[in-house]
Order: C-alpha cells, then structure tokens, then sequence
C-alpha cells in the first residue's frame, strides 16, 4: 500500500500518511478505512500508533 512507503520513505506517522493519501487522490477516509479493516497487517499498525498517542484504549498485549 502507498501509505506504508510513504510512511519509511519520509518517516511519518501511518495514520498522518493514509489521510494524506485520501487527501491528495480524494479518497473518502471512510473508503480507506473499510480498506484497512480489510488488511489485518495494516489495521495492526494503525491501531497500535493510536493506542500509543492514546487515540483509542489500549487494548491487551503481551509485554514484549
């Protein structure tokens, strides 16, 4: 996905790359998150980054 080269080429947040991608291709940000539920990979990703800015609860972990 583009978000995720955007997000190690120019060390920005995921989040912050997938709602510039939405931005400038006039995606709606709905479409793309029915996108991510889609990707385990990616719903992992952006659900841990807005756990740690304490976008959402954190959820269980294991601590490691």
């Amino acid at each position: 996905m583009q978000a995720e080269i955007l997000h190690l080429q120019s060390n920005v947040q995921i989040i912050d790359a997938i709602v510039h991608l939405c931005i400038t291709s006039n995606i709606e940000i709905e479409t793309a998150a029915s996108l991510i539920k889609s990707n385990p990979v990616i719903k992992s990703r952006v659900q841990a980054e807005a756990e740690d800015l304490n976008f959402i609860k954190r959820g269980a972990r294991l601590p490691f």
